[in-house]
């Protein structure tokens, strides 16, 4: 589990695992009690410098013991018939690795339109994370999907949703730099409209009301963002 100044959430989310062998926690010098509170569940508590999201997870999956390895972020918390159906999954092992569904939590809500299922479960031999942001998780084997949803907690309010978007948008276009791309006209208004409808129609977004538009909206302005710094880091105006 990887945090930063999370002491709102971290015990809870700690306490969903208290199931596992082993609970290692990285923390990227908190100034909050959040290394305290940390300390109380993990078996290894860890501090490291943040430089990036994937380097943050494998600088913990180096240092990890068990057989299988479930990664968990603080605003996140494992239900008790999810913790039944991971334990029956590394048992069976079926797969080498299985992903998650995560609803998004807006506006006291959870959105169960606006969810993803994302890798988090795997063996450890052959595991590894890639890219700065949205980072991709990868492992030896096939891969499954578990039924049970994730409660993840996953914007504080609508500055804190609008900061993560700003934030991780300067890290996907430092990626798309280093990949040689540009911004184009089609870029700033062809992705974030096909964002858009993708999320509100295609996947159902509409069914989640007034919440399910606005997720919408941001994640489409998150899009446009993204090439907007792209234009600004290949002018070398950041």
């Amino acid at each position: 589990m990887p945090t930063l100044n999370e002491e709102a959430y971290v015990e809870a989310a700690l306490r969903s695992v208290r199931f596992a062998n082993e609970i290692i926690v990285v923390d990227s010098f908190s100034t909050d009690d959040t290394p305290a509170i940390a300390k109380k569940y993990a078996t290894t508590f860890l501090q490291r410098k943040f430089d990036n999201f994937s380097n943050q997870k494998n600088y913990a999956l180096e240092r990890a013991k068990t057989d299988w390895v479930l990664f968990l972020d603080a605003d996140e918390r494992i239900t008790y018939p999810l913790q039944q159906e991971i334990l029956a999954a590394m048992e069976s092992g079926t797969h080498g690795g299985y992903k998650l569904n995560f609803p998004h939590f807006y506006m006291n809500r959870f959105l169960y339109h606006h969810s993803n299922d994302v890798l988090r479960l795997v063996k450890r031999k052959g595991a590894s994370y890639q890219g700065l942001v949205h980072e991709k998780l990868t492992c030896d084997g096939t891969v499954g999907q578990l039924k049970n949803p994730v409660l993840h907690f996953t914007y504080k309010g609508l500055e804190h949703f609008l900061n993560k978007k700003e934030s991780y948008a300067w890290f996907q276009a430092e990626q798309l730099q280093k990949k040689g791309k540009r911004t184009t006209w089609g870029h700033l208004f062809f992705k974030p409209t096909w964002r858009f409808f993708s999320s509100y129609i295609f996947k159902g977004g509409f069914r989640d009301g007034i919440p399910g538009l606005t997720i919408a909206a941001n994640n489409a302005y998150g899009v446009f963002q993204r090439y907007v710094k792209l234009l600004l880091l290949n002018k070398g105006m950041r």
